[in-house]
């Protein structure tokens, strides 16, 4: 496993989480700004939200994700633990990172008493979903968006 560090974002962390998630397959994020401060203002708030960050042993920022505890009547009234925007630098791949990181949420959510973990990877991440299988996630549901106009 990698020698890391998980914490909570700082306002300093932004850059860097904002260029892991430029690294998406998907395509480029615009860098960071107002509404991504905001953002990781109001995650900090929130007692059931928490923007972390992978730090390697030489304060780089290696990986990211987000956890979000969400009580659920369908879970006989337990609570859920949300796993989204996990990335990891392109260049660290393959070195543990990533399974470090979702381990902590998963120990995470085991002490907060949380009766699931769960998470969802894009179509197009086909390793993202070959390496949460290998974690033990199953891909029991299919998910749906509908963005809406910020206007």
């Amino acid at each position: 496993m990698a020698a890391i560090e998980i914490r909570d974002a700082v306002a300093a962390d932004l850059p860097a989480v904002q260029a892991l998630l430029a690294q998406d397959a998907r395509g480029p994020s615009p860098p960071a700004g107002a509404d991504e401060a905001d953002a990781l203002a109001r995650i900090a708030e929130s007692p059931d939200n928490r923007l972390l960050v992978a730090e390697a042993a030489d304060g780089r920022i290696v990986g990211t994700f987000q956890i979000t505890r969400i009580p659920y009547l369908s879970a006989q009234g337990g609570d859920r633990l949300l796993v989204e925007g996990v990335r990891v630098a392109a260049d660290r791949r393959g070195e543990g990172i990533g399974e470090t990181m979702l381990r902590w949420a998963v120990e995470a959510a085991q002490a907060q008493g949380c009766r699931l973990v769960q998470l969802m990877a894009h179509d197009s991440r086909d390793g993202a979903a070959r390496f949460y299988r290998r974690l033990g996630f199953a891909s029991e549901h299919r998910g749906f968006r509908l963005y809406l106009d910020r206007a």
